[in-house]
């Protein structure tokens, strides 16, 4: 065997080991209660197994605001294996993870016969304490599958731009639409095959720009149809430009790449929800315009003699474009997940940088050596302590709001895990700790009115209840559950009148009438409670 191949084999060998010394420890650790039920185990589509309506039903539906069919699909196979225990469901993350990081590595040496370089991009990439969201959360799934044929497809290119044929972009757009199947967020990766056409693949030395840009045309008709179904199945997400200005979004984007940029190279207080701030300070916004403005001047100016800066560089902002913003906005500003593979891009213009820079010193080589061990030990050794705290949903939100500030979303998420394990009177401090920093939390409302019925602090949940119809007053439901607090507390004439509101709103709404023939029993009104019980 050639000694080459054995270093390659030997490389690959320490990713997966470095890769499950961090992250092996999932194993152990339970579902948390921030989308793992919605995907896996409260997902009767999911939970049965693989079958062929759950295949159906793929294709065929919107999955919790995503369109995600092979991702959908893999949780159904884990099931079909595992059940709803979660060990196997992490052994699937981890797993995928490992392949995506041994591609990485594999890829990156194909391309730029950068062996040491390419090992030290994939290990980073496997350990980064920003990565743990994608690999320790069985709900991001769709991260660790879409990486595995993101990396497929970047190799199926690189091969068919060394020797092109009709038979090898088959293959490239293939593997492209799994990859988007199995996450929308690879959109941008035509772009990003246009960045490597410049470098390290060379190909502006043999073709036209226009001839180059012409060929990505299948691959965007791909993505554009996988933005289409996105938005349509995103549509309860999409805020209007007068609630987020384009301003906003505008000084939230630039925001987050700096935030991101920083948080590679300092990856302390990360968090699963970092929230919108309502104002963004104006210094912030335009120290973060004018740092992305001055890179990206700096990368135009050096495009030829670091090449290597732009394709990097335009790596990582095209990938990020899809999830900072500009475009729609969903519930978080930022999240440490959106950087999964963006920032292999920053890792390739920092690693091949430095290289370069150091290339004169006497003993450039050893002191990189060191310098990069250095970096792997203290970041896997960070990864594994992040990790550790996605063991389940009280050491994950516990450690959300010990590193983040005025996270209502995490006091809201807690007191419903405190809640499912009848740690009720921590589960209401939770929730009224929450409602103090996001008012208008409708759902935190009634669910803290819920609790408060149940443990028979009526009164209490009547002012709850009586909150939720303020804030949702053609909701059906909150004017049934204030009725029934009202009721309990023999209101009778405020009780039936939102009774007679609930079926207003939504007519033959069997509950809200039984009760309300109830109250007007009670109320000494016979007759007009004969008209509703008889139904029943």
């Amino acid at each position: 065997m050639r000694p080459q191949l054995v270093l390659r084999l030997a490389i690959c060998v320490a990713l997966v080991a470095i890769t499950w010394a961090v992250f092996g420890q999932t194993l152990g650790h339970d579902f948390v209660n921030y989308d793992d039920n919605k995907y896996v185990y409260e997902n009767a589509n999911v939970a049965q197994g693989f079958t062929v309506s759950g295949m159906r039903w793929a294709f065929a539906h919107f999955d919790n605001d995503n369109w995600h069919p092979l991702t959908s699909i893999s949780h159904m196979v884990d099931c079909q294996f595992f059940g709803v225990k979660p060990g196997g469901h992490h052994f699937t993350n981890v797993l995928l993870h490992t392949i995506a990081v041994v591609l990485l590595f594999l890829v990156l040496n194909q391309m730029t016969n950068a062996l040491w370089r390419s090992a030290f991009m994939a290990a980073l990439f496997a350990i980064h304490p920003l990565h743990v969201e994608s690999v320790a959360w069985v709900a991001e799934r769709k991260d660790v599958l879409s990486a595995v044929f993101f990396m497929l497809t970047l190799g199926a290119y690189t091969r068919y731009a060394r020797q092109p044929s009709i038979a090898r972009y088959l293959i490239v757009a293939i593997i492209f639409a799994c990859g988007l199947m199995s996450k929308a967020m690879l959109v941008t990766l035509p772009i990003v095959l246009l960045f490597l056409d410049y470098w390290p693949l060379n190909r502006l030395e043999r073709s036209s720009a226009i001839r180059l840009i012409a060929e990505k045309i299948p691959l965007l008709v791909l993505s554009a149809l996988s933005s289409a179904l996105t938005l349509l199945a995103q549509q309860k997400w999409e805020i209007r430009l007068d609630e987020l200005s384009l301003s906003w979004r505008i000084a939230n984007a630039a925001s987050a790449c700096v935030v991101y940029i920083w948080q590679m190279l300092w990856p302390v207080h990360l968090a699963v929800i970092y929230a919108h701030q309502e104002k963004l300070p104006l210094w912030q916004t335009i120290g973060a315009l004018v740092l992305l403005l001055s890179i990206s001047v700096s990368v135009f100016l050096l495009r030829r003699s670091r090449p290597y800066l732009a394709t990097g560089w335009g790596w990582y902002l095209i990938m990020l474009l899809p999830v900072i913003g500009l475009i729609k906005v969903g519930a978080l500003a930022h999240a440490d997940r959106y950087t999964y593979l963006p920032q292999i891009g920053l890792y390739l213009a920092v690693t091949w940088g430095i290289g370069d820079l150091t290339r004169s010193w006497r003993r450039g080589r050893e002191v990189l050596a060191v310098a990069a061990a250095a970096v792997i030990i203290l970041f896997a050794g960070y990864s594994w302590v992040q990790t550790s705290f996605w063991r389940n949903s009280e050491t994950l939100w516990r450690r959300t709001l010990a590193t983040t500030k005025h996270n209502d979303l995490a006091h809201f998420e807690l007191a419903e895990f405190l809640s499912k394990h009848r740690r009720f009177e921590e589960a209401v401090l939770e929730y009224k700790t929450g409602l103090s920093i996001d008012p208008q939390n409708s759902d935190a409302e009634t669910n803290l009115a819920n609790l408060l019925l149940e443990r028979g602090r009526t009164e209490e949940a009547v002012m709850h209840y009586e909150r939720v119809v303020r804030l949702e007053p053609a909701s059906a439901l909150a004017h049934y559950n204030f009725a029934v607090g009202l009721h309990r507390i023999g209101r009778l004439p405020a009780a039936i009148a939102h009774y007679e509101e609930a079926l207003k709103l939504e007519p033959g709404y069997p509950d809200a009438d039984y009760f309300l023939g109830q109250a007007l029993l009670q109320n000494g009104q016979p007759d007009e409670a004969r008209l509703h019980l008889e139904k029943h």
